[in-house]
């Protein structure tokens, strides 16, 4: 076995010609969600489940992935905490604040943030930034992995309140969240249009890639910001 690097705080473990991915975990012996968990000269892993997150889905497609060791990172839609505890552990001296808006989930979320202190858990709709603005500080990066229809429109509320100017946003938009009967590829055309030419707020989309077979209908892409000065809803 041996761990190759493939960008800050992703790995992937290697056996024969086997590989999967992983981080190093920011709280040895302790797996989240029934992940393997792996060591290899002194470090522990764990093992990342790309089925299971479109982040780590987004690694496996080949997308560079702007998050650093100090990095501040706005997720949205955290969930139960799977993929927020790889971030984590990818920025071992940065803080992510972990938004989510149902209360049984948020349980799950908070226990898991009482072994890492790095994740702030936020109880608020993703559509209201302007609610957890007192807690969140500018930040590095936004994640975005909602199933509200206005994703693109979230996603800008988020960008114009928290993310610095050469901040990146890392956004999953979910085709089906949106329309369950419009082509897939027609909405994510649609959703990259709003975000490049509605808001008062525009986005250089850098990389996009449908995430199947990971996730069906699912679009990954990462944009840049720039901000316009557009009179509009936003």
């Amino acid at each position: 076995m041996r761990v190759a690097k493939m960008s800050s705080g992703i790995f992937t473990i290697i056996r024969g010609e086997t590989k999967q991915l992983a981080t190093k975990n920011l709280v040895p012996s302790i797996s989240v969600y029934g992940e393997k968990l792996v060591e290899f000269e002194g470090d522990e892993y764990r093992l990342w489940d790309a089925h299971r997150s479109k982040l780590g889905a987004m690694v496996l497609k080949k997308f560079e992935i702007p998050i650093a060791k100090d990095s501040r990172v706005l997720y949205l839609g955290a969930a139960s905490g799977t993929t927020v505890s790889h971030v984590s552990d990818i920025i071992p001296e940065g803080i992510v604040y972990a938004v989510e808006f149902s209360t049984r989930t948020m349980r799950d979320l908070i226990q898991l943030c009482d072994k890492r202190p790095n994740i702030i858990p936020i109880l608020a709709d993703a559509e209201k930034p302007h609610l957890y603005a007192h807690i969140v500080e500018t930040v590095d990066v936004i994640f975005q992995d909602v199933a509200q229809p206005n994703q693109a429109e979230i996603a800008a509320l988020n960008a114009k309140q928290f993310l610095k100017k050469d901040g990146f946003l890392m956004l999953a938009i979910k085709a089906r969240s949106i329309d369950t009967v419009v082509n897939p590829k027609k909405i994510f055309k649609e959703e990259i249009r709003k975000l490049e030419r509605d808001f008062s707020v525009g986005f250089e989309v850098l990389k996009m890639h449908e995430l199947t077979p990971y996730h069906e209908d699912h679009l990954g892409l990462v944009a840049k910001l720039h901000p316009r000065n557009q009179n509009n809803k936003i």
